[in-house]
């Protein structure tokens, strides 16, 4: 169990609030599942006072992807610089936050415990509630900050390096997932053949870059749905598939394209996202539809999908790109729902790097 009982000064607060009540709630998060050090100040769920981001991706660049000892080490250098920059950017002291929101899974188990530990030491030491935060539930959240008038039910494609997942969002806190990866996640399958070809690390900006010159139809990759009628994704076969092509033509001494291979392996990833995403809001008869996670940035993949949603009446979401990639408003803003519904977790709440998205932390 990781329910502790609260004050009765803080239970007071969260059933007033729950009730209607207008009192600003102030969520001061950490977020640091994998290679991005972020703290922000989060107002009642939905405006952004501070988002303070320490990125190291030129520091991975080198190896071709995240080295997760480095990570965690480069972690323990930045998370005090950063979670003080956060509070003094939005003006507001450690005492004035209602609560201490934190990322406890999924990620890698290194990067989350560092977080985890200063996030944990702060409620201590305040004296602050913890709200221990699912990560694909806040890639979620981000929408709520770029769109406030948006409210559940809605459909919400999560796509990313390490996740890729369609999510019947049914309230603030209930999910239901009704697709997701089989094998490489989108954003991993963009990492691995932006390898292949070369360009180096993060693979989805690159590629999507590239796309924009080449035709995405000058190669026939392959699209996987399943014969049982699963909205899950695979494609591992799609990344065997480039590399088949470009190993192909290298014996043969024929030139390659970049930029048509770019555009047609993207095209394939989007076509499926769209495709599977699509299915699902007319199955639970969404007309409202979003996206999350760091693919969502992607331009390819946000234009089809626009058209796509139009042709079935469906609104569209997504947030800016900023908010696409890891961050810690992200996880403020998915904290505030929890801490409404008085979802508190105690001070043993460990990392999870596998966890699954429903799990209660109590």
């Amino acid at each position: 169990m990781c329910i502790i009982k609260l004050s009765e000064f803080r239970l007071t607060k969260v059933f007033q609030l729950a009730e209607g009540n207008s009192e600003n709630i102030l969520i001061l998060a950490v977020e640091t599942s994998c290679d991005e050090t972020s703290a922000a100040v989060v107002e009642n769920g939905r405006k952004i006072r501070s988002n303070i981001i320490s990125s190291q991706i030129d520091i991975h660049k080198k190896f071709g992807g995240v080295v997760p000892e480095i990570a965690s080490r480069k972690h323990v250098e930045l998370i005090i610089p950063v979670i003080g920059q956060a509070l003094e950017e939005a003006s507001v002291s450690l005492d004035q936050a209602d609560a201490i929101a934190v990322t406890y899974g999924p990620g890698l188990a290194g990067a989350l415990l560092v977080g985890l530990s200063a996030a944990k030491a702060l409620a201590f030491a305040a004296g602050k509630p913890l709200v221990g935060v699912h990560h694909i539930e806040g890639h979620i959240a981000a929408n709520y900050l770029e769109h406030e008038n948006l409210e559940p039910p809605f459909v919400c494609l999560v796509a990313s390096g390490g996740h890729s997942h369609i999510v019947y969002v049914a309230d603030y806190n209930r999910f239901e997932i009704m697709g997701q990866t089989r094998d490489d996640a989108a954003g991993e399958a963009f990492d691995k053949t932006a390898r292949a070809l070369g360009l180096g690390y993060p693979g989805g900006p690159l590629i999507d870059a590239q796309a924009k010159k080449g035709d995405p139809f000058a190669i026939d990759f392959p699209r996987v749905h399943f014969n049982d009628g699963s909205l899950d994704f695979s494609f591992s076969g799609l990344k065997t598939a480039v590399l088949n092509y470009l190993n192909s033509n290298a014996q043969k001494g024929i030139e390659i394209s970049i930029p048509d291979v770019c555009a047609s392996f993207q095209q394939a990833v989007v076509d499926v996202l769209v495709q599977n995403t699509i299915r699902a809001a007319e199955l639970r008869g969404a007309r409202k539809i979003a996206l999350a996670g760091g693919v969502a940035a992607n331009s390819q993949l946000r234009n089809c999908m626009k058209d796509a949603a139009e042709k079935i009446g469906a609104d569209m979401f997504y947030p800016r790109p900023l908010l696409c990639t890891d961050n810690a408003a992200m996880i403020g803003a998915a904290a505030f729902y929890e801490y409404k519904r008085g979802n508190i977790s105690g001070l043993d709440l460990n990392a999870v790097a596998s966890l699954k998205l429903g799990t209660a932390c109590g």
